[in-house]
């Protein structure tokens, strides 16, 4: 027997990791406080999620550091501000341009 259209997916168990820590986090931070009404919200949601998972979250696991900086970032003095998304579910703190 042969099985045509298949295709088959090498998962390395480190590759997994990833994926199941980020859905943790959207679950955890996001899904559990959000009751998404329809599929553009869901979208929205996962899409602001994704950007601050990137731009505005510190990670532990590469030296608590943002994974992609904004050039915003390099403020060293000046007011610290809150920016929040979802309406405030999330929020990140930066220094405003002094």
């Amino acid at each position: 027997m042969s099985r045509t259209g298949s295709i088959l997916v090498s998962v390395k168990a480190y590759e997994n990791a990833y994926a199941e820590r980020w859905v943790r986090g959207v679950r955890e931070e996001c899904l559990s406080k959000v009751i998404p009404i329809g599929q553009g919200m869901l979208q929205r949601v996962l899409r602001e999620y994704g950007a601050h998972f990137h731009h505005e979250r510190n990670h532990e696991g590469v030296g608590n550091v943002l994974i992609m900086p904004r050039a915003s970032c390099e403020h060293r003095e000046g007011p610290v501000i809150r920016r929040p998304r979802l309406g405030g579910l999330l929020n990140y703190y930066e220094r405003a341009a002094a």
